[in-house]
């Protein structure tokens, strides 16, 4: 059986949370069921709801136990939900664009990461801005970002000790992965550039810009319009450039 195909198994995670498992892989196809029945439980709530959770293979659903039917029930109310699901590979298909500049202090491991590829630091920037990567889950900080889709040629290792504090913003790649630094945080990841969007506000509505489920397309720019975009995003009323239209995401 494919493993986007398997039957679902819930998992109880204390009173109030139920865990709908669809597989034990990172799999575009298990990702999309995990979406979709994220869409399907929140256009319809169950009396009780509070809340989802995705995560790369899994959906957490968050409920008040008294007023909620009891777990074995709801087990099967999600049971039945997560037959017949529409599950198309890309989640809502929402993409977000990310201009990014990877030049000078603002990507201190982008040498690194040629060195490691044997790949140029042009060559680099080329690929990972090329193919349109997915958001499977966010987690680790507040919007932190885990994309899927990066070309497989820059895949790197996660530095040996980890940075205290890496700048919001920072655009990396862990493994087989890349991601956005949300806010300023510790982290391992290789820094390869910097976006001058606010990836994340307590503040704002919507506090996050990019949610599982949606793409992100990398989209280089140099230092004297990152520095514009940053005073543009400052602003509170600023809004990022949300599309539909998504060049398609290549795994192997």
């Amino acid at each position: 059986m494919n493993a986007s195909t398997e039957s679902p198994r819930i998992l109880r995670a204390g009173e109030g949370c139920l865990v709908v498992e669809f597989g034990d892989a990172i799999d575009l196809g298990i990702n999309a069921r995990v979406q979709a029945l994220r869409r399907k439980i929140e256009a319809n709530p169950f009396p009780g709801f509070i809340d989802t959770v995705p995560t790369y293979r899994s959906l957490a659903v968050c409920f008040d136990a008294l007023k909620s039917s009891p777990a074995d029930r709801l087990e099967k109310l999600l049971l039945r939900l997560s037959e017949d699901l529409v599950a198309e590979d890309g989640g809502n298909g929402e993409l977000l664009i990310v201009p990014t500049c990877y030049e000078g202090e603002l990507a201190p491991d982008l040498e690194r990461v040629a060195a490691h590829t044997g790949l140029s630091a042009d060559e680099v920037v080329r690929r990972h801005a090329a193919r349109d990567c997915y958001c499977y889950m966010l987690g680790f900080v507040p919007g932190y970002s885990y994309l899927g889709g990066m070309d497989p040629a820059l895949e790197t290792p996660r530095l040996k000790e980890p940075r205290e504090k890496i700048p919001a913003g920072s655009v990396a790649i862990g493994g087989k992965q890349t991601g956005i630094y949300p806010i300023d945080s510790p982290g391992g990841w290789n820094l390869i550039g910097m976006t001058p969007l606010c990836m994340f506000d307590p503040d704002r509505n919507p506090a996050i810009f990019l949610n599982a489920g949606m793409w992100v397309r990398f989209v280089p720019i140099g230092r004297e319009e990152f520095d514009r975009l940053a005073r543009e995003a400052a602003d509170p009323g600023w809004k990022p450039d949300i599309t539909n239209q998504i060049k398609g995401l290549k795994t192997e």
